[in-house]
């Protein structure tokens, strides 16, 4: 006897108008981006619009409000559909959507004002982190509740990627979440220096592959035999696809620091790890491409199974891209480069926003009862976008490989051909230019798509409860033929298949990093290396405010060509107090790791207040706000217990006398200045920043 009951459509047509709103504010803020790098002066002369404070706008808004409404959107119609049952809770469905878009909210709040942990993919602050994890249990509550009240047996495939992915990404955010609040918005890490980079690498890898990759293979595994009407091609494959993804996945996340100061040890587990890593990834590619079989006449025609072919391209081509850019030969030219932009780009671009909008041109009428409006612009969507990938990413390689090369070209005479950092820049402006033609293709196409969903949805009407019906579970299930398989067995049993993959994801990140944690010789401390005082503390916060780490490195990789370039390679013990690390991963600017003493407090102060009269032709732009707002030094003694309590070594009470210290030591750099001619007084917040800058890698002097 069928039992009736409805799927809900309506959560799922609220994340798909998220992902649109979300995904055109979050390209557009990356058009901004681009077009600043070519005319830094697009800031508009505002502290909340510079490059440093909306880039992690940019990447948050794609990552987590983009792609994020659009996983959700996928996984709550594949799911019900699959498990033969509507959503556990309609509250919960209520309470995840909501959250979500209230949190991305306060992303686009706080992120401008500075309030930033500067973890890469993990800027938000402490509170936000705590709100993130509440709406990913919810969205656990409601997803495992329908698994449990399934109709359907046997779990499909798609719904071990997402069962991966949810269990994976909790791990991820809370171990990366790990801070000491000293106030609202401000925290600090609890790791410090080559730990706390190893912990942020762990994360920032692995969330491109837990929240980027496994639920889009989900939907990938769900959504394209749908469309073309064609079985998966091999159970087996996706069985290995599998297992094999999220067990070595878990491992690769070091080779984003490959000659770093992290334990040589670390550094290549990852490279052997993300040179596997390859052979599940096409596992997944190849299996999706072989599903067309015999539908490859369909392809040529609807413009939905186009997006999909060429996302799983790009699948491709990144997959094989990363495993290649983690060969320590290959990495040393291309870490810190453009290269790197145009890698990521092709994965976010392609796999993440053609598979998006292969299902949302599918699904969307599906829902509505109607038929997709023009299959014309559909089709010019495709083209466009596919243009916009091509214009984007090409020019960016040819920037990186032109980086990489004249950073470490000589002249006959054993000098650096190209001393000065400005030169490297100046050289790849016009490939800046092309990206951000690119960018404005790959829009259009994104507006082009809005407009035809918005005809599409006018001529039908949403089907908010969709009626279906299917045979309850029955209460015992005697299982015959194929269904006696040990994996068949499995995926009668979600908890055991939830535990089992925790175990599977843990065993890397463990291995990885509980030696450097618990092993001192990992980070060795160098008895010239003292804390931060106070003014150098505060100039440090309000360098991350800024999002200086975003352009500029402190990471002196021990090759001729940078030790020639910057002094002396950077040792692990520099970093002991460093909470959190700010090693960067990109190039915009030169490495600062040894700033301290090349210049005069005087070139600092007109090199932030007005960057092209030091460095003519710079991309900089100007700080003039630092010059005029006072320091807020009334967390100053805040701000050396929690360092303290985090194990610097501040003397007992020093926090008491540390802004009398900090305030003479301002007004000793402002003395300074006013000798060169530059009045400005010592409270200011330039003066912090100064101060930081000065202090970086006086530590440890080269023989």
């Amino acid at each position: 006897m069928t039992e009736k009951f409805y799927y809900d459509n309506k959560i799922v047509r609220d994340f798909a108008i998220a992902t649109i709103v979300w995904g055109i504010i979050g390209m557009t803020v990356g058009l901004l981006i681009a077009l600043q790098l070519v005319k830094p002066e697009l800031n508009m002369g505002s502290q909340y619009t510079t490059f440093g404070r909306i880039r992690p706008l940019h990447t948050n808004a794609v990552i987590f409000a983009f792609v994020g409404n659009a996983i959700f959107m996928g996984v709550y119609y594949s799911l019900q559909r699959l498990l033969k049952a509507r959503m556990f809770s309609d509250v919960l469905s209520k309470i995840h959507f909501w959250g979500w878009q209230l949190i991305i909210v306060s992303a686009v709040i706080t992120l401008p004002l500075g309030l930033s942990s500067s973890h890469e993919y993990a800027e938000l602050e402490w509170p936000i982190d705590i709100a993130i994890t509440l709406i990913w249990v919810a969205f656990g509550i409601n997803m495992f509740g329908t698994i449990i009240k399934r109709r359907e047996q046997h779990m499909y495939v798609a719904i071990w990627f997402y069962i991966a992915t949810f269990v994976t990404v909790a791990v991820l955010h809370i171990v990366n979440s790990f801070q000491l609040p000293i106030s609202a918005f401000k925290s600090y890490y609890l790791f410090s220096g080559v730990q706390d980079a190893l912990v942020q690498w762990w994360y920032g890898h692995n969330a491109v592959a837990f929240f980027l990759t496994t639920p889009y293979l989900g939907m990938m595994y769900y959504f394209l035999p749908k469309m073309a009407n064609r079985p998966v091609y091999s159970y087996k494959l996706s069985i290995l696809h599998f297992w094999s993804l999220i067990f070595i996945y878990i491992w690769a996340g070091p080779h984003h620091l490959l000659y770093t100061s992290l334990p040589s040890w670390a550094q290549s587990l990852g490279v052997a790890f993300s040179i596997m890593l390859i052979a599940p990834s096409w596992g997944g590619m190849i299996n999706g491409l072989l599903t067309l079989r015999g539908a490859w006449d369909k392809v040529r025609e609807d413009a939905t199974l186009k997006f999909m072919v060429v996302g799983l391209t790009a699948y491709g081509m990144a997959t094989f891209e990363g495993p290649m850019l983690s060969l320590k030969q290959i990495n040393a030219i291309a870490h810190f480069t453009d290269w790197i932009v145009a890698h990521v780009h092709v994965g976010a671009l392609g796999w993440n926003g053609f598979l998006t909008f292969g299902i949302l041109y599918w699904l969307i009428p599906r829902i509505y009862r109607t038929q997709l409006y023009s299959k014309k612009l559909a089709s010019f969507h495709f083209w466009i976008g596919t243009l916009g990938i091509i214009f984007y990413a090409v020019p960016l390689y040819f920037a990186g490989f032109t980086q990489g090369l004249m950073w470490k070209e000589f002249t006959e005479e054993g000098m650096l051909r190209y001393p000065n950092f400005l030169e490297t820049v100046l050289q790849i402006i016009p490939m800046y230019i092309l990206r951000a033609v690119g960018g404005v293709l790959y829009l259009t196409g994104v507006i082009v798509m809005t407009y035809n969903l918005i005809k599409t949805v006018k001529a039908g009407k949403l089907v908010e409860n969709e009626a279906a019906e299917a045979l309850p579970l029955p209460e015992k299930y005697e299982p015959v033929g194929s269904d006696r398989k040990p994996h068949r067995l499995l995926e009668r049993k979600p908890m055991v298949f939830l535990v089992l993959s925790l175990v599977v994801i843990l065993i890397g990140g463990m291995i990885e990093m509980v030696p450097t944690f618990t092993i001192n010789s990992n980070v060795a401390t160098i008895s010239s290396v003292k804390p931060y005082s106070p003014l150098e503390l505060q100039g440090r916060d309000l360098y991350i405010k800024e999002g200086c780490v975003n352009c500029h490195t402190q990471m002196i990789r021990p090759f001729r060509s940078e030790t020639e370039r910057y002094g002396e390679y950077s040792k692990a013990g520099e970093f002991v107090y460093d909470h959190p690390f700010l090693w960067g991963s990109k190039r915009t600017g030169p490495d600062l790791a040894r700033e301290g003493g090349k210049y005069s407090n005087a070139w600092h102060y007109n090199h932030l207040v007005d960057p092209q009269t030091m460095s003519p032709g710079s991309i900089m732009p100007p700080y003039e706000w630092l010059a005029e707002q006072q320091l807020d030094t009334t967390n100053t003694r805040s701000k050396i217990s929690a360092m303290r309590t985090l194990g610097v070594p501040y003397e007992g009470g020093y926090e008491s006398k540390a802004n009398a210290e900090l305030d003479k030591q301002a007004q000793n750099i402002a003395a300074d200045l006013k000798a060169n001619k530059i009045d400005v007084k010592s409270d200011r917040e330039i003066i912090a920043i100064m101060a930081y800058l000065q202090r970086l890698g006086t530590d440890i002097k080269a023989k």
